[in-house]
């Protein structure tokens, strides 16, 4: 999922162009309001794969029966492609009503006027079974941009067949550090005599170990206004332990792991057996557990009880209304219907992620996989602490920026001191160039 600065520079090219149009008038009428009783066709965009668009088509024709008056246009696309199409209409002053949004985007509409505040909606919009914490992941300056769909969180997934193999005890995850799967996963990769690692190395895929591993100390990877504000210290310390996991062949070889990251999911260490341990989201539990076969269990990042709780609800993504829909209280309940209906919640089950509306979550709790019941226990039990500032506006590549500079440590081609120094400074000014 993640971009390249080509697409990010389209982004805020097309963005900056509908600020213009955005600013000359809003809405074209209350979101407030009735509902009208006129025929009101809104139009819905999301990305995903085809199990995804027949769940949303049958939801969408529930919600058409409920409200004969309102027809729903879906427009689906692939991941690649979507965020172009989005950038273009919004530039267009031809923006859908209704879209799916995702965290590393959602800053740099709402920022421009693009987005709807759903505090506006509140008349037609039910959000008392969501957390307090989860709203936060979708909200800026006290505004409410984005709903979140479905929630996530960053674990540890590891393999208790090759742990019971090796005759090596699963570690309480309530109390270990990052020293004891350092040590942990020494022990599996001397027993696995170099066919299997310790520890899938982390750092390819996302920002997500970086941001907690800052918070653990009490800092962050940005401030309230958008800054860059990660300590080069704690960045250097991040990348000195992938750094070390390789060397001491904890984690594999970086041009195995490099390849491996490139392949996706399926080709993953953790999906072809060959480490104990990973990175992982909560919710990704099934499709690993089907790629690899084998029983994997979710356990708490290392670290949370030696410093300040890192982790956080993560959405999978976001129900966000254009500010220039014609009708967008309609928009408002259809997004309401999705977030809060029983029977649509039936339908949709774990697609969009474990669902962050509580109610919802446990009214389909009995018809869940046993991996789905365990990714939503993980995401019930496990303490969370507030949510980071979401993503600024111009660092919508953010992952892109570190996994470049973790290859540059894993090959050698930087120290970390310099890849922490240089990570720092390039985010720095992608938000920069943005405003």
């Amino acid at each position: 999922m993640f971009r390249g600065a080509r697409r990010r520079t389209a982004l805020t090219v097309l963005l900056s162009l509908t600020a213009s149009l955005l600013a000359a008038c809003g809405s074209g009428s209350d979101a407030g309001g009735d509902l009208t009783a006129e025929p009101v066709t809104l139009r819905f965009t999301w990305w995903g794969a085809d199990d995804r668009h027949k769940r949303t088509q049958q939801v969408i024709e529930m919600f058409q029966k409920k409200h004969p008056n309102i027809t729903i246009k879906g427009e689906f696309k692939e991941w690649n492609g979507y965020w172009d199409s989005l950038a273009t209409t919004m530039a267009a002053n031809d923006a859908p009503d209704i879209m799916q949004m995702d965290e590393l985007y959602i800053a740099s509409y709402a920022e421009r006027g693009a987005l709807l505040d759903l505090n506006e909606a509140k008349k037609h919009l039910d959000t008392t079974n969501f957390d307090q914490k989860a709203l936060a992941t979708g909200a800026i300056d006290g505004k409410q941009y984005g709903l979140p769909v479905g929630l996530g969180m960053y674990s540890i997934m590891a393999n208790t067949d090759l742990l019971a193999k090796y005759n090596i005890p699963l570690p309480d995850d309530t109390k270990w550090s990052w020293d004891d799967l350092e040590a942990i996963g020494e022990q599996v990769a001397k027993a696995g005599g170099g066919q299997v690692f310790g520890v899938q190395s982390p750092g390819i895929n996302d920002t997500a170990g970086l941001s907690i591993r800052a918070r653990q100390q009490g800092k962050a990877l940005f401030d309230k206004d958008g800054k860059v504000v990660l300590p080069p210290e704690i960045a250097t310390q991040y990348w000195t332990y992938i750094a070390d996991l390789a060397k001491a062949g904890i984690a594999p070889p970086p041009s195995v792991t490099v390849e491996k990251a490139s392949a996706g999911l399926n080709q993953s260490a953790t999906a072809t057996n060959t480490a104990v341990f990973g990175f992982w989201w909560n919710t990704q539990l099934t499709a690993l557990t089907v790629a690899s076969g084998a029983k994997l269990k979710l356990l708490r990042l290392p670290g949370e009880s030696q410093g300040k709780p890192g982790a956080y609800y993560k959405p999978s993504m976001f129900w966000s209304v254009s500010s220039r829909s014609k009708h967008p209280a309609e928009a408002a309940a259809f997004v309401s219907f999705l977030a809060n209906d029983e029977e649509a919640a039936k339908i949709l089950l774990t697609e969009r992620g474990v669902p962050a509306n509580l109610k919802i979550r446990e009214a389909i709790a009995g018809q869940l996989k046993e991996t789905d019941k365990a990714a939503k226990e993980y995401l019930d039990t496990v303490p969370v602490s507030d949510p980071p500032r979401i993503t600024p506006n111009g660092a919508s590549t953010l992952d892109a920026i570190q996994k470049r500079h973790t290859e540059d440590v894993l090959f050698g081609r930087a120290t970390p001191e310099a890849a922490a120094a240089s990570f720092i400074k390039e985010v720095q000014s992608e938000v920069d160039a943005a405003k």
